[in-house]
């Protein structure tokens, strides 16, 4: 849902950072996140790193502490909301209940395939995108994310996945009205060039143009990626702390 990255940015480079903020959740119609140059520093990096062109061996997406990865899902929301959340973890199959919950938010650790189908990084196993869902979201935008993961640990590839996605009605479903979540991990990796980027909320949408929101506009505090004609529109608003209350540097990425 995915998808975040930028650094002493201008606004025009912010507008460029929209596509890496959906690395983190569902900004693909399958879905969170979420790639984007920030910087020149980081497109300098971007360039001597070559993408995985293939899934990596699963155990190198999975953590290895399944205790760490119920704090890793925790951290994406402050505790008063993930708290209170259903937590989810990788299993063999796909993503399975570690944790019940009693708000409807449902927080989990999003790995690199939440991207989109294109994205230089959709195989990297070094992802982890903390992400807590509002109830809207967990039940619109989500399943479309779960039903991916099950895809990928079944060993299918990209290209089965792509095909399966136009005729999965899951996938197609739409955000439901006040879909959101809640990337505000510190200790969360959502792409090489960047890491954890910046504490942010994501708004998802129905397909729509971000001249409506008045998105990526010099001067404009919102942040979207737009999505091909079938995936959702994400709107992403940078905030000024971490979950755990501590100030985020607007330099810092």
């Amino acid at each position: 849902m995915r998808k975040h990255r930028h650094s002493k940015a201008s606004n025009g480079a912010l507008s460029a950072a929209v596509a890496a903020c959906a690395r983190g959740l569902a900004c693909a119609p399958a879905a969170l996140a979420l790639t984007v140059l920030a910087t020149q520093t980081a497109s300098a990096q971007a360039a001597t790193q070559a993408p995985a062109v293939s899934m990596a061996p699963v155990a190198a997406y999975r953590m290895a502490s399944r205790d760490d990865e119920i704090a890793l899902a925790r951290s994406a929301a402050p505790p008063s909301i993930s708290g209170g959340a259903e937590i989810l973890v990788l299993g063999e199959h796909g993503y399975e209940t570690a944790v019940k919950g009693k708000n409807g938010f449902v927080c989990l650790v999003e790995r690199s395939w939440f991207a989109s189908f294109d994205d230089p990084e959709f195989w990297n196993p070094k992802v982890r995108g903390p992400d807590c869902l509002n109830p809207a979201a967990a039940n619109s935008v989500l399943p479309a994310n779960l039903e991916r993961s099950r895809w990928v640990l079944a060993g299918m590839s990209r290209t089965e996945m792509l095909s399966r996605t136009r005729s999965s009605a899951v996938a197609r479903q739409v955000p439901a009205p006040g879909a959101m979540g809640y990337m505000m991990s510190k200790e969360g990796h959502l792409s090489d060039t960047d890491g954890h980027w910046h504490p942010h909320l994501m708004l998802f949408q129905p397909h729509a143009a971000l001249a409506g929101f008045g998105a990526n506009l010099p001067g404009s505090p919102l942040l979207g990626q737009e999505g091909g004609p079938e995936e959702a529109t994400v709107l992403f608003v940078p905030v000024g702390k971490w979950s755990d209350g501590t100030p985020a540097s607007a330099q810092a990425h």
